[in-house]
């Protein structure tokens, strides 16, 4: 098989906009159904909210809400603002975005490498608290005569470019033959445009919602029940308002899914079919493999690939994030083992050998993001631990230290506990701003630190 040839020379990253492909999926289990994925992730900021972007500043543009060298301002989870950075980047916009701090490292980064200010807040806080993150995003418009507030949430030009543009797009590659479509909800557009759209074309489309356990959503549209929001971890969809752009009436059915499944889903389609998508694509699949799961008859559906899961390789990609977060079970010890965030024994974690220098101890605290290392001899036992605070003392009274070994460096007085010491143990160890190393006479099994107690107290509540 060939490479599709090519359709000719862009003159901006902005008409790359769109015509997105279609896949079948062919290794997950659809019960009697086919499904179909719109792969969203293949646009130039690699999420369906390209394609509201580039709507909602034309129709500001038009409108004279935005001006030459303006400010835009938005509330967003993420992916909105990295697609109104690459559309005020290219037109010569200054770009503030407001995002709730559950939102992932590789979100953050993203925009700020694209020149956007990003301004962290609250993500347990709900809409009319002061650091809700679109009240705090209005604040900051109305502060600023020069600033436009997007507000994707009530912005009629968010539905309208999926009723102009995605939704065709489906039908077209659809050639007419759709019996359902499930989309989440993080502004509304996307089922408010695409839902519309299908239903003027033919009436019998299902119009299905994927909605995050927590989300006031699903209840609303299954039992037409007004619940208080919960949380989730589920990024970009599930809302604890109804946005007024979001037509819930051509909403046929619910279904809400856990961040488990959601994860879980999301890692079977890397798996399974060699498609990439982020956490909310997760979710959508959840739902469409339950909904076709559940017919009894043959059904074309369509799903959408909302994002890429390389901004989420830090979370749901991270067997240690998914382990730590509890959503990979490790078999249990029912000791101090189940404290270790990374087992030695199973080859979770990292570690040092006497002879190593300085300078390759530092780069390796630096790659896994660890402030302190077990040093370890030939036998695997423990020879010492060294963290940030040896390596800093070395370097001030020692410039030529970066070449010199651990051993002389390291701390050989280490903490150690037995396996089978109680969690309360612990805490005059951590009294003296130490770790405590777990390990008998036999072998090495980890550190515990302090938020490793923490994660595991956590755990304990109901």
């Amino acid at each position: 098989m060939g490479c599709p040839a090519p359709t000719g020379v862009y003159q901006s990253v902005l008409e790359m906009i769109g015509n997105t492909p279609m896949l079948a999926v062919s290794r997950l289990d659809t019960g009697p159904c086919q499904l179909f994925l719109k792969i969203e992730s293949d646009n130039p900021g690699n999420s369906i909210k390209d394609r509201i972007a580039v709507s909602m500043i034309a129709a500001a543009e038009r409108d004279g809400r935005l001006r030459p060298g303006g400010r835009i301002v938005e509330a967003t989870a993420g992916n909105t603002g990295i697609a109104l950075a690459l559309v005020a980047a290219l037109k010569g916009y200054q770009l503030t975005v407001v995002m709730p701090d559950k939102m992932s490292d590789e979100k953050i980064s993203h925009l700020r490498a694209m020149g956007a200010e990003v301004l962290l807040t609250r993500s347990d806080v709900a809409k009319g608290h002061p650091e809700y993150y679109q009240d705090m995003a209005a604040r900051l418009a109305e502060s600023d005569p020069t600033a436009f507030y997007v507000n994707q949430f009530a912005n009629e030009a968010n539905p309208q470019a999926h009723f102009q543009t995605t939704a065709p797009e489906i039908w077209e590659q659809m050639d007419g033959r759709i019996d359902a479509f499930v989309a989440g909800v993080g502004s509304g557009g996307t089922v408010s445009g695409i839902g519309r759209y299908l239903r003027e074309r033919n009436p019998a489309v299902d119009i299905v919602l994927a909605d995050p356990v927590g989300s006031i959503l699903a209840p609303l549209v299954n039992e037409g029940k007004t619940v208080d929001p919960g949380a989730w971890l589920v990024e970009g969809i599930g809302e604890d308002f109804v946005p007024s752009i979001l037509d819930l009436a051509l909403v046929n059915k619910a279904y809400a899914i856990t961040d488990a499944e959601s994860f879980a889903a999301a890692r079977d389609l890397l798996r399974k079919e060699g498609v990439l998508g982020g956490s909310s694509t997760g979710t959508l699949l959840a739902a469409a493999l339950r909904y076709c799961r559940e017919q009894t008859t043959p059904k074309r559906v369509v799903t959408i690939v909302c994002d890429t899961g390389a901004k989420y390789l830090s979370k749901m990609f991270s067997d240690y994030w998914m382990t730590d977060m509890g959503f990979i079970q490790r078999p249990r010890t029912g000791d101090l083992r189940d404290l270790i965030a990374r087992r030695h024994d199973t080859k979770d974690d990292f570690t040092l050998t006497p002879s190593i220098p300085i300078g390759q101890a530092i780069k390796r605290m630096r790659m896994y993001s660890v402030s302190q290392m077990v040093v370890l001899d030939t036998n695997d036992k423990v020879a010492g631990i060294i963290d940030e605070g040896d390596v800093l003392m070395a370097l001030v009274r020692d410039r030529h230290a970066s070449n010199k070994p651990v051993s002389e460096f390291m701390t050989s007085r280490v903490e150690t506990v037995a396996p089978t010491a109680k969690p309360e143990d612990l805490i005059p160890i951590f009294r003296a701003d130490r770790v405590a190393i777990v390990c008998d006479a036999s072998r090495f099994y980890g550190l515990v630190t302090k938020i490793d107690l923490i994660n595991w107290m956590r755990a304990q509540l109901p």
